[in-house]
């Protein structure tokens, strides 16, 4: 049986943490984190956040097991029309700065067309650049073939972390 003791325990070695660097991230004994592993007993719900980040994996993950699905295929005849759906575009910069951009799709395509980049964010270099370095038309190409969901995400090596999602 698969068990959230067995997640953890499983994702902290995926990670090549061991129980004492992830107790001392989360702030508890290394006997709780063992405790944890061996179903003996289970993390305080506060601490969920800050384990499923530090596992790299989310919260309904580690409790559920299952992997979100974060981009789908839409058959054409189920697609919806670029005028019925969102871009979204998510930057949370290391030193703490969130950004989050919804702009209808059929609005971000037209605006491309005329020449729009994607927005420069006051921030590190290495946040520009990774912005600057998404192209826009490939993924609308790709949402028109079907694709929806989280279509990009990328973490700079400054911490800076991009998303950009279809709805």
């Amino acid at each position: 049986m698969n068990t959230i003791g067995k997640r953890i325990a499983e994702a902290r070695k995926a990670k090549n943490i061991n129980q004492n660097e992830l107790a001392e991230i989360l702030c508890v004994s290394p006997q709780a984190v063992s405790k944890w592993e061996n179903d003996i007993s289970c993390p305080d719900i506060s601490l969920l956040p800050g384990l499923a980040k530090t596992l790299g994996i989310s919260v309904d993950e580690l409790l559920s097991g299952k992997q979100e699905s974060v981009v789908s295929y839409v058959p054409e005849e189920a697609r919806k029309s670029l005028d019925d759906m969102m871009l979204k575009i998510v930057v949370d910069s290391s030193d703490g700065d969130k950004v989050r951009v919804n702009v209808p799709c059929a609005l971000a395509k037209i605006a491309l067309e005329c020449g729009m980049e994607m927005p420069q964010i006051s921030g590190s270099d290495s946040l520009n650049s990774a912005l600057k370095n998404i192209d826009l038309a490939k993924i609308f190409e790709m949402v028109e073939k079907g694709a929806m969901g989280n279509l990009v995400e990328v973490e700079s090596h400054d911490g800076d972390i991009i998303s950009i999602f279809v709805e």
